[in-house]
């Protein structure tokens, strides 16, 4: 029970109300009253503000500017609706990679830190690269929860070991879902597969296969539906249940990662968008680009890799463009049927939403080889179907469920879910328009990622593009200042490490963002560290020879021109600066870089006393 003793104030709907000691019962009787009759107001802030419900968006293997309101041709009125209406950030980071970016959003930590500093398998070598997220940190869900917050993950998750996202007979529950604090999950526990019938499924704490799920049984199963239409659930199914609280939600996309799989109805939308090829479309991009104000003059266009007068199967190219569009397309009608289902519940004004991408444009090859002499689809099944109880554990599996085999390769037109393909490098060079680089890498067309951010009562000024440079680390730092929430420094026993980022809500309320320190980037040994206007970056065969680029990123944010010749003191100090964080921050030992970090950071180690 709540007893007053001092002037307490509240503001239910904007209007404040003064609570004296001395009627106490009766005012919190009446404000009672007024609450149950707000139902979107769920607790206040110290300040006096409300918390809002918060729905975070991750996309798949997308590139800088595939979507619309960042320079793409692709068709995202969604998504550049809450742009328009919200933030547009053009200088957010990822981390280069699927499921280091996963451990870092949802803890608030680089990658290294939390033990997942590259995949969920291979090498294993402690601390840094442990194959999932450890005892050290905390998620979203286990951070909230305190705060009063229920939370949802609906989507990819990929911060589990492979082996126990494989295994059907004791497996470590410790990192599924539940576990780590959401209360409901539809979830793809592993990284990658089939969207007709994706692997490693679960809802909750039980797997499950799509073909035999009572629960959700559409007319047509795309994994990209499923996780917009659960989404759609959980928030209905929430506003009826748990009205008296607000809601964390985790909407992981795997559009667009490979294969290439799409719905024909979406597919034919984008028939002959791409036939200009690789370089017109870049250009197209680069222009738009500087129309909608997230690059200028700074941002050059880089060459473009694929020469389109020399592809030897152009309606096969076409193609991969062509269903990798209608992937894009699809998820932003999903996005569209979340949003409107948080209006249809009059919530939307008091919903955080950030999208953003867990990568650049992926340049793997996967499924551009044919496998073995298969190379065109069968007429008719030619192998026994599967069981509809059949748990499907294949990344790539060998047949579909009514019994065709798996093809790949030039010719064949991805799409159908017998087909297994991605949409290959020039593509990927195309979506990260107009850096260079890809997925896996740190140059910016690997970490470069949008961020739109929508919520109605708490943007001062909609329709604004905040060039402040920023990184997911931030997002766990912004949730807990907008829920009003403590990041712990200890869970279960267990000490955990503080969040690394800073609140992005002073950007948000037209404020200044004090950072204070670089932000840092490292994968398989790609590094950087971007400072201010600077940023040091290398490949990890030049980390190891000592080859860091310069870059003026006010200037040159495309990095086409190296200026660390003309600054060595300034390469010197970010270096130590970075062989430093990485020492701390788990990067080092290194299954890339080698079990100690270079000679050359034992020297400044000695320097330094």
């Amino acid at each position: 029970m709540l007893i007053a003793t001092k002037t307490a104030h509240f503001r239910p709907n904007g209007f404040t109300i003064h609570v004296l000691h001395p009627i106490a019962t009766l005012v919190l009787f009446l404000c009672g009253t007024i609450l149950s009759t707000c139902p979107y107001i769920y607790a206040l802030e110290p300040d006096n503000r409300r918390v809002p419900n918060i729905v975070l968006i991750l996309a798949d293997d997308m590139g800088f500017s595939d979507i619309g309101c960042y320079g793409g041709e692709i068709e995202t009125p969604v998504l550049d609706s809450l742009a328009a209406n919200g933030l547009k950030f053009t200088q957010f980071y990822n981390t280069g990679r699927c499921c280091p970016t996963r451990a870092s959003l949802m803890t608030g930590l680089y990658p290294h830190q939390t033990g997942l500093g590259h995949m969920t398998s291979g090498k294993y070598l402690a601390p840094g690269y442990v194959n999932a997220i450890g005892e050290n940190c905390v998620t979203f869900a286990q951070v909230l929860k305190p705060a009063g917050y229920r939370s949802y993950h609906i989507g990819k998750w990929h911060v589990i070991n492979e082996k126990d996202s494989q295994d059907t007979g004791n497996p470590s529950f410790q990192n599924w879902p539940r576990q780590r604090g959401f209360d409901r999950n539809y979830t793809m526990l592993s990284g990658a597969g089939s969207f007709y019938d994706p692997k490693t499924m679960a809802r909750d704490n039980t797997r499950i296969s799509v073909a035999a799920d009572k629960d959700y049984q559409p007319e047509q199963y795309y994994f990209t539906d499923a996780i917009s239409d659960h989404a759609m659930t959980y928030i209905k199914d929430h506003r009826r249940q748990h009205s008296d609280k607000p809601f964390f939600m985790y909407v992981a996309y795997t559009a667009a990662h490979w294969p290439m799989h799409a719905l024909p109805e979406d597919i034919a939308k984008y028939k002959g968008r791409y036939d200009a090829g690789f370089d017109k479309i870049r250009q197209a991009r680069y222009k738009k680009a500087k129309q909608v104000g997230v690059i200028g003059d700074e941002s050059p266009l880089t060459p473009t890799v694929g020469d389109w007068n020399n592809v030897k199967n152009r309606e096969w190219e076409l193609r991969c463009m062509e269903v990798y569009a209608a992937m894009v397309d699809r998820m932003d009608q999903g996005i569209g049927k979340i949003v409107g289902t948080l209006k249809g519940e009059e919530i939307f004004d008091d919903t955080l939403i950030c999208f953003m991408q867990d990568n650049g444009g992926c340049a793997e090859g996967r499924g551009r080889q044919a496998r073995g002499n298969l190379k065109v689809r069968q007429r008719k099944p030619t192998l026994p179907p599967m069981k509809d109880t059949d748990l499907q554990m294949e990344m790539i599996p060998k047949q579909t469920r009514d019994g065709y085999p798996l093809i790949m390769g030039p010719g064949v037109m991805p799409g159908p879910a017998d087909t297994y393909i991605a949409y290959g490098r020039d593509w990927a060079n195309v979506s990260n328009t107009p850096f260079r680089e890809y997925k896996h890498w740190v140059h910016e067309g690997g970490v470069a990622t949008p961020l739109i951010v929508s919520y109605p009562n708490g943007i001062r000024k909609s329709g604004g593009v905040a060039k402040d440079v920023g990184h997911l680390i931030d997002i766990m730092a912004t949730c807990v200042d907008y829920a009003g929430a403590n990041y712990p420094s200890e869970h279960a026993g267990k000490p955990i490490t503080p969040m690394q980022g800073v609140s992005l809500r002073p950007i948000l309320e037209g404020k200044q963002l004090k950072r204070g320190k670089p932000v840092f980037f490292a994968h398989e040994g790609n590094s950087a560290i971007r400072e201010g206007r600077w940023k040091l970056v290398a490949k990890k065969n030049d980390v190891q020879a000592d080859r860091w680029e310069l870059y003026d990123m006010e200037a040159d944010r495309s990095e086409t021109t190296n200026l660390a010749a003309g600054h060595p003191e300034r390469v010197a100090d970010m270096k130590t600066r970075w062989y430093r964080w990485a020492q701390d921050a788990q990067v080092f030992p290194s299954v890339f870089l080698g079990e100690t970090p270079a000679e050359e950071y034992h020297a400044m180690r000695t320097q330094q006393g």
